[in-house]
Formats: structure tokens, C-alpha cells, sequence
């Protein structure tokens, strides 16, 4: 910004010699000599104020040189300052990007990856995007989104969205063959990494699994389903719409997995006293064999792992993933 004040600083200064030299050497008014200093300056090529006298042509002609001079300056200053904004914007990016841990890596922001990031944003986890259209660009920024533009299939983009320290990755990219290769090489950078992949043709399905994907989406069937389902069971749905958020009632369905060393390990779902103390309801446990439990019975143990998928408001919910976590 010093640069650009010194610039405008500049300007000002030429338009003040230019006015005061017509008021002197020409005679003219202030208005006219203004001007006169303006259209000689930006170069418009209108026809003079007054005929000049020789000295006054003299003046004008420095008044070009000088008006071409600083432009050029102007010009250089303000090409500088962008460039060295987008040069620290980069820089910063990149520092925040190496800063992330644990975050979610999505591979395409196009009609199926935003909704997506606006999923992530509102959980409040951190995320960035893989997006080979600059296109997005624009929309993305505006978002505040950490983005990288880059082709998700190759190792080296992978590697500078932190596939090493990333705990999920969503590949929704514009073809089958493409989420195939994203899914390959994330699975092979990182064995541990948890990956959703979607699929447009049924064949896919198979592919994506042997991959190394963890769970397939097929957004087209997911779409039938849902309008069959308004169709025959709208109560339903419109339930399943309110717990996702979409109604704006503060009730969630969310998963609560039970780490080593939590005060509800080895408690019965009784000792635990969930429901009474948080008003939360559990629905059901997954445990780490496999091992679905509906509705659990009140003298079920928690384990270690445990996956609840559990009903409530969302600082009951809060409440439970502390008691689930480490003390």
C-alpha cells in the first residue's frame, strides 16, 4: 500500500504543477487550467482549453513526458502489489495446509462436492479440496475453503493436501475411472485413510472397492430411493430431514465412538446413565467385530470402540463425545 499512497501522492503533486503552471504562464482560470492539467495527463487527445503560447506548449509537453513517466510507475506498483499478495496469500495457504491433522480431504468441488464442503464447514471439521478447474476458483475463496488446484489421481497433490495425516477423503470427481485412480493412489499413500467414493455406472461399485475404497455412493439411486420413500413414507423423511439439519431444529443424529479411556468404558448402558443424565437416546452400537446392536438392552457393557449412534440436542450430544473421549 506505501507504494500506491506514493503513486496517488505523485498524481496530485503533477496535477497541482500542472494547474498552477497554466494559471501562470497562460493566464488562465483555475477551472480551465485543471482542466487543461487533466485531459494533457490521461492522454485523451481533446482539442485545447485556449490556444497556447509557445511557453505554453513547452509546458504541456512536459506535462506528457512526466504524466507517461509516472503512469508507467503507477502501473509497475500496483502490478507489484498484486503479485506480491498472491504470492503471501499462497504462502499462507500453504503454511495453513502443512498445519492441518486429522482433516478431510475432498477430490472435486462440482455439484456433488459443495454440498459436501457446506456438510463439513457446519460440522466444523477441517477439510480442503482438490479441484482441477480454476473455474472454481472464485467461489471457492469466497467460501474462505482451503483449496489446492491439482489433479486428485496423482501422488504428488495428494501429497500436498497431507494424504500422510488426513483421517478421510471424499473422491467426487466427474468420472468413474477418474474416482477409481483418486482412490488407488489415496489408499496406497495412506492404508488407514477412510474413503467415500461415488459411483455413476453399477460396474463402478466393484472397481471402487477393490481399490480401496471403504463405502460406495451412487447418487442416482440415492436419489430414486429418497423419492420413492416421499412418496410411500413422507413422515419419515421429513423426520430424517429434521435431524439432518435441514429444518432448523437443533436435533442430531450422530455417532459417538467410545475411546480407551473413557469413563463410560465397561459400564452397562444402566451405569452409564445416558438418557437420564444428557437426555440423549441411543439407538444402536457398532462394534469393531462388525457386531450391530439395535436398540441396546439396558444391561449391554460399552466397550472399548463402541460406535453409539446416538439422538439428541447438540450440546447433549457434546456432552456425550466428552464423556466418550479420554479423561
Amino acid at each position: 500500500m506505501k507504494q500506491i499512497q506514493t503513486g496517488t501522492a505523485l498524481l496530485l503533486t503533477l496535477l497541482v504543477i500542472g494547474s498552477s503552471g497554466y494559471v501562470l504562464i497562460e493566464g488562465w482560470s483555475v477551472l480551465d487550467a485543471l482542466y487543461m492539467t487533466v485531459i494533457t495527463i490521461s492522454t485523451t487527445g481533446f482539442r485545447e482549453v485556449q490556444p497556447l503560447t509557445q511557453a505554453g506548449r513547452m509546458f504541456t509537453a512536459f506535462l506528457i513526458l512526466s504524466s507517461v513517466g509516472l503512469i508507467a510507475y503507477f502501473g509497475s506498483q500496483i502490478a507489484q502489489v498484486v503479485v506480491e499478495s498472491q504470492f503471501l496469500r499462497s504462502r499462507k495457504v500453504s503454511h495453513d495446509i502443512k498445519r492441518l491433522n486429522g482433516h478431510y480431504i475432498v477430490c472435486g468441488y462440482g455439484r456433488v462436492g459443495r454440498p459436501i464442503c457446506e456438510e463439513l464447514k457446519e460440522a466444523g471439521v477441517p477439510f480442503l479440496i482438490i479441484e482441477n478447474q480454476e473455474k472454481y476458483i472464485e467461489p471457492m475463496t469466497a467460501k474462505g475453503y482451503h483449496f489446492i488446484i491439482g489433479d486428485a489421481t496423482i501422488d504428488e497433490t495428494l501429497h500436498s493436501a497431507g494424504i500422510d495425516r488426513a483421517r478421510g477423503l471424499v473422491t467426487a470427481l466427474g468420472t468413474d475411472v477418474e474416482n477409481v485412480y483418486a482412490t488407488l493412489s489415496a489408499k496406497e499413500l495412506n492404508p488407514e485413510i477412510f474413503i467415500v467414493s461415488r459411483a455413476l455406472a453399477d460396474e463402478s461399485e466393484k472397481k471402487l472397492l477393490r481399490a480401496g475404497a471403504d463405502r460406495i455412493v451412487k447418487p442416482y439411486e440415492i436419489g430414486g430411493s429418497r423419492m420413492a420413500q416421499l412418496l410411500l413414507r413422507p413422515g419419515v423423511v421429513d423426520f430424517m430431514d429434521v435431524v439432518s439439519k435441514k429444518h432448523h431444529v437443533d436435533l442430531k443424529l450422530e455417532e459417538i465412538i467410545l475411546e480407551d479411556g473413557s469413563s463410560l468404558i465397561d459400564k452397562t448402558v444402566t451405569d452409564a446413565n445416558i438418557h437420564k443424565s444428557l437426555n440423549v437416546i441411543v439407538v444402536a452400537i457398532f462394534r469393531k467385530d462388525e457386531t450391530f446392536l439395535y436398540n441396546p438392552d439396558s444391561s449391554t457393557k460399552l466397550e472399548i470402540d463402541d460406535r453409539l449412534i446416538a439422538i439428541g440436542l447438540s450440546e447433549d450430544l457434546a456432552r456425550l463425545a466428552q464423556l466418550g473421549s479420554k479423561n
